[in-house]
């Protein structure tokens, strides 16, 4: 569910009648996985158990539920032709009218997934930083877009982390495993440092800066002046979203750096699995 905690407790405070839908086994091949959830209300929904013919009956199942007083529900879905959706594989589906222990369970497990999720951090709160934090506020990472300046933090788009921070390169430090780095601040310098603290962890999926040919050989040439090794290079992407789209404007650097973050830690989970 790629929804956040907060969203997931704005829902629960508007809609206190609803119903918790959650896909308790899937075989074969379908839409998702045993444990995708959601939760419905007689006129709304939020997160998803895989779209399609199968979500429609369960939401229409969850309402009737509603509509009826029962405390709990089940369907079992064989997806073939019959249903118009032709997967080829079955699900059972366990639904839960929301009470105080539901609601709080939801809230809980919507936390717990959330800190789980792979970490981006955008250094740089611009216009491609913010571009790039609303693109990937819709995917199921934990996105944090950072920056030293506080007039810009205050604009950085809703469902993304702000952090206003004085010295970036700590924070760096403290990120999980196999997060993702993406550098794109206001100054170069700063660029530099952020990108090499990134490099020098050994264990992100992905760090990416922004930048020209020369900025490429600028940052080369400043890690040997440090004496860090430019082999650190070999890690790094840059320029962030490829060189085979030109198009500069930030929303299509966004949506093909996102693509290419997505990737990046989508292999890396695959390859440590």
């Amino acid at each position: 569910m790629s929804v956040t905690p907060k969203q997931i407790r704005d829902f629960l405070d508007r809609h206190p009648q609803s119903v918790l839908v959650e896909v308790t086994e899937a075989k074969g091949s379908t839409p998702r996985e045993a444990g995708a959830w959601m939760v419905v209300a007689p006129d709304a929904a939020i997160g998803t158990i895989g779209g399609g013919q199968l979500e429609f009956l369960a939401i229409a199942r969850a309402r009737e539920a509603l509509a009826s007083g029962e405390a709990a529900a089940a369907l079992d879905i064989p997806l073939g032709p019959e249903i118009g959706q032709c997967c080829g594989g079955r699900v059972a589906i366990g639904m839960r009218t929301v009470n105080a222990d539901v609601a709080q369970d939801a809230r809980v497990r919507a936390e717990a997934e959330y800190i789980k999720r792979p970490h981006v951090y955008v250094f740089g709160a611009g216009h491609v930083g913010n571009a790039l934090g609303q693109a990937l506020s819709l995917l199921p990472l934990r996105t944090l877009l950072v920056d030293n300046r506080a007039a810009e933090i205050a604009k950085v788009p809703a469902g993304v982390e702000a952090r206003h921070v004085p010295v970036a390169e700590a924070l760096v430090r403290e990120a999980p495993a196999r997060s993702a780095f993406v550098v794109l601040t206001h100054d170069h310098g700063l660029d530099f440092l952020i990108a090499s603290e990134a490099l020098m962890r050994g264990d992100a999926d992905y760090v990416g800066m922004i930048g020209s040919k020369t900025k490429k050989a600028t940052f080369k040439s400043w890690l040997s002046d440090m004496g860090l090794g430019t082999g650190l290079m070999d890690r790094l992407t840059m320029p962030i979203g490829g060189t085979d789209v030109h198009d500069k404007r930030p929303e299509v650097i966004a949506a093909l750096t996102a693509a290419e973050i997505i990737r990046a830690l989508a292999v890396e989970t695959a390859v440590g699995a």
